[in-house]
């Protein structure tokens, strides 16, 4: 189970419940067992002060909150992706913030923002620690899940289930694995399998699941509890980059599931409701997704440019053979000339997701009640977000790698930390080809045809 948080307004309670053996490494049975794990009582003093102030109430503060949660994980940020330890303290810095809750209705204690707004918080996070940022920004994405694919009473539900509990959500949810197996026992589904990759499922309270059901090619979603015999993860996330994201593989072993959390789907026919999971509108938790990705791509760019800038000013040292030699590093031409490029970069870059991250909210406003949107439509605000995707995979890479140019070779030690920004970037950036954006982009513009929806488009 993951810390609970509770306030009675003069004091703050946190309470921690491990697996056993959570804090571990290593056995002698040969099973893998978790990373230790991180205490939330280290931001006690920030739990206390986020819970006394409330929630934000607007899109600036709710964006302020984001930058102060962002300001605390950078402080630790280099020490903790060396530690590796699993990030329960710092999912329960998100939450005791509130930011988990941004996105959910205002009448039953959500922050009531758009998806506008939860990029620019996923943004923030991220440049402080990416592993936080990626992991808020697929916890929002699954607490869309039932608003996209599930009927209302599920829709509605599912949100008091997150937002009243302050649940974080995890997903094992992998489109490249063989999908679960699903199969009818009755009054309940049985979910069954493997999944090589999961995000954040081992510091979660729900699992997201996701497979197909028996005999037919229809996909079920559906939210399960995390702590249960039948979810039974691996430990073996130890990637170069992300460190903290906790998205080894899991093995879903005959989990039951009423037939009434099935997704979207009709319990008497056994069969998905054709007035719920509409095409287009039931995909565009895809379009939603990749643009999840283009934000914190981006602020682990931003984090990385403002560590760099810092760094420039208090270590580097102005190079003595140059010919026009400075007395500071800031004095010099070529260091100026690429924090500027950077700079520039990253602003239009942000400039553009921004641009992607209202043409979304557009969408889900217009028609999230209906449920009805055009193919065109959805395909064009898809096509925003490929944008959004080539620009920001091109530029962070860029940034988070041309950054040591401009810090010096000191610079690349382990515990200065600022190689964590370029592996973070790359280490996600691989999750699918920007290539195939590249293309999708080129068949809208030559050929005015937008992308038919897939897993990853």
């Amino acid at each position: 189970m993951a810390p609970s948080i509770v306030s009675d307004g003069n004091s703050v309670t946190i309470t921690i419940n491990h697996s056993p053996n959570g804090t571990a490494n290593g056995s002698l049975s040969g099973k893998a067992l978790p990373n230790p794990v991180s205490d939330p009582a280290v931001y006690g003093v920030h739990h206390k002060k986020f819970i006394s102030e409330g929630q934000p109430t607007s899109e600036e503060g709710w964006v302020q909150r984001a930058r102060e949660v962002s300001e605390i994980l950078a402080i630790d940020a280099a020490a903790r992706d060396i530690e590796n330890k699993s990030p329960r303290a710092e999912v329960s810095l998100l939450k005791s913030a509130g930011l988990l809750k941004v996105l959910g209705p205002k009448s039953i204690g959500g922050g009531g923002q758009s998806w506008e707004v939860g990029y620019k918080v996923i943004r923030e996070v991220a440049k402080g620690d990416g592993s936080l940022g990626m992991l808020l920004g697929y916890h929002l994405l699954w607490s869309t899940t039932a608003n996209v694919v599930g009927n209302d009473e599920q829709m509605e539900r599912v949100q008091k289930l997150i937002i009243e509990n302050n649940y974080f959500v995890g997903g094992a949810v992998n489109p490249r694995d063989n999908d679960l197996k699903i199969t009818d026992a009755g009054d309940h589904l049985v979910f069954d399998g493997f999944k090589n990759f999961n995000t954040g499922g081992v510091v979660s309270d729900l699992t997201v699941l996701e497979g197909v059901f028996a005999g037919t090619e229809n996909h079920i979603f559906a939210f399960v509890l995390t702590e249960q015999p039948g979810i039974q993860f691996a430990h073996n996330w130890n990637n170069v980059g992300l460190r903290l994201t906790e998205s080894g593989s899991v093995k879903i072993d005959k989990v039951k599931v009423p037939w009434s959390d099935a997704l979207g789907w009709d319990t008497e026919t056994r069969a998905p409701d054709p007035k719920v999971l509409s095409i287009p509108f039931g995909t565009l938790l895809l379009p939603t997704i990749q643009l999840v990705f283009s934000n914190f791509y981006l602020g682990i760019a931003l984090g990385s440019l403002n560590f760099a800038s810092r760094y420039t000013n208090t270590s580097t040292r102005a190079w003595p053979y140059g010919s026009d030699n400075k007395s500071s590093p800031t004095e010099e031409f070529y260091i100026l000339e690429r924090y500027g490029n950077f700079f520039a970069h990253l602003r239009a870059a942000e400039t553009l997701a921004d641009r992607a991250g209202l043409e979304i909210a557009k969408v889900y406003e217009k028609h999230g009640e209906k449920r009805g949107v055009s193919e065109r439509e959805r395909g064009e605000a898809a096509e925003w977000v490929a944008s959004a995707k080539v620009v920001t995979t091109d530029t962070s890479l860029r940034v988070t790698a041309g950054v040591f140019e401009v810090t010096g070779s000191r610079a690349t030690g382990r515990k200065v930390g600022l190689d964590r920004f370029w592996r973070d970037v790359r280490t996600h950036s691989l999750h699918d080809p920007v290539a195939y954006k590249n293309r999708e982009l080129g068949e809208y513009v030559l050929l005015d045809r937008v992308p038919e929806p897939t897993w990853y488009t």
